[in-house]
């Protein structure tokens, strides 16, 4: 089963994987529920206008597809390497979404907007993050290595560490309990 268009459809509490439904399929403003995509191959799958809640992404393959405006709203996705996803017209938010071990290595994300979302250990290397928002997220152990982060919004984010010689960071806004990790690679203390 493969290579099938479904256009505003509502699919809830199903298992992809089991099925190997999703590889090659096309989606259209449909909407995700409650749905299983672990592991599941997603090769060459093209997603425009979907929204997906409360589905598990976990070690899902990215190879080729297509993530055209769509919303992950609590969302589990550990292991995920955005980097295989097809770049054209890639435009991605995220809500209440755990993120964790997740890779976005030179992907474009730019005006990206992560919100309450747990972003622990997650790679950002060679990202493009200008004009992005981290509102209320977790950046714990993040990697974030010739990355732009020019106009981000992250003042309300937590636990991040940014070597402001090593990324492009201008214009990005910081809150002052955050400075702290900008200054961590220099080995410095700021005391409270």
């Amino acid at each position: 089963m493969s290579d099938l268009y479904f256009q505003d459809e509502v699919f809830e509490k199903e298992a992809f994987e089991a099925k190997d439904a999703a590889k090659g399929n096309e989606y259209d403003g449909c909407r995700f529920t409650n749905c299983d995509f672990s592991k599941t191959d997603l090769s060459n799958t093209l997603f425009s206008d979907c929204e997906f809640h409360s589905c598990d992404f976990s070690m899902a393959k990215f190879s080729k597809t297509a993530f055209r405006n769509a919303l992950f709203r609590e969302c589990k996705m550990l292991g995920v390497h955005f980097e295989d996803c097809s770049p054209f017209g890639m435009i991605l938010r995220f809500e209440h979404c755990i993120l964790h071990h997740a890779s976005f290595f030179r992907v474009n994300l730019q005006q990206t907007r992560f919100e309450n979302t747990s972003l622990i250990e997650t790679d950002f290397t060679e990202a493009n993050l200008s004009q992005a928002c981290f509102e209320n997220c977790d950046l714990k152990d993040a990697v974030f290595a010739a990355t732009n982060l020019e106009k981000a919004d992250l003042r309300s984010a937590c636990h991040y560490r940014i070597d402001p010689v090593r990324n492009k960071i201008r214009k990005a806004k910081f809150s002052l309990e955050g400075v702290a990790g900008l200054l961590a690679s220099f080995d410095v203390y700021v005391e409270p």
